[in-house]
């Protein structure tokens, strides 16, 4: 599988309907134009890779660096700075433009973004925690976390134990979506199912990292010669009991 990204912007959900007439749900995605700012090369950085810059913006968006960056590149002045790696590396060069016509219908991605931050949230919202019980003295704690002190080894709490904190505004990936539609005239991308992030939010679309198993006929077939002889008699147990 090729592999290929782009840079883009959620537009929102909506729904549209396929060659069937069924309805598919999908996630609209303004994607690119997307300019090459920057190539990553083997021989300096020691891995392959390209640097897509998105979204035009002003210099007071921009430090000083980042103006220099764009400058050497002869790039317009671009908010949002995405390293990739494409098969198409060879072909591209600094200063071309990717639009969404890199991806096509039926293509499978991966789509990631930054989680819609939800604030400071306790354990029963932010990690489905149980709450204590509501009878017999339970007191006003119903919510909180309880007791969660270990005994005299280790003698702390250990690192990754579930508590209260910010929930969300964390990068997500959703991985194996299916582009359902490429507008190349006007860059949209129309992606099935939810990908994260609020509308207007950043989502980088790459190919998805993800390896479609195609099973051989027969290879969910037993070599036991016991099976074998209940599929010829279906009369044996075991064939009743598969």
């Amino acid at each position: 599988m090729e592999k290929k990204a782009i840079i883009g912007k959620k537009v929102g959900m909506t729904q549209i309907f396929d060659e069937a007439g069924k309805v598919v749900p999908v996630t609209v995605i303004e994607a690119g134009p997307c300019t090459v700012v920057q190539k990553k090369t083997a021989e300096k950085d020691g891995y392959e890779a390209v640097q897509l810059g998105y979204q035009p913006t002003t210099e007071k968006h921009l430090t000083k660096g980042q103006k220099g960056h764009l400058a050497k590149a002869g790039a317009e002045l671009l908010r949002v700075l995405k390293e990739v790696k494409v098969d198409s590396y060879d072909k591209l060069e600094v200063g071309d433009v990717l639009k969404a016509d890199v991806f096509t219908a039926g293509d499978k991605v991966d789509a990631t973004g930054i989680s819609k931050g939800k604030g400071y949230a306790g354990v029963i919202k932010r990690h489905n925690a149980q709450r204590t019980p509501m009878s017999h003295g339970g007191g006003p704690v119903h919510r909180h976390a309880g007791s969660m002190g270990s005994t005299s080894t280790p003698s702390r709490i250990r690192k990754g134990k579930i508590g209260a904190g910010q929930m969300g505004n964390e990068q997500v990936t959703v991985q194996n979506l299916e582009v359902v539609k490429v507008d190349p005239e006007i860059n949209l991308i129309a992606v099935r199912g939810a990908i994260p992030g609020p509308k207007g939010g950043i989502v980088v679309i790459k190919s998805t990292a993800k390896v479609n198993v195609v099973k051989q006929a027969g290879a969910g077939i037993s070599a036991n010669p016991q099976k074998a002889s209940a599929r010829v008699n279906p009369q044996k147990a075991s064939a009743r009991n598969r």
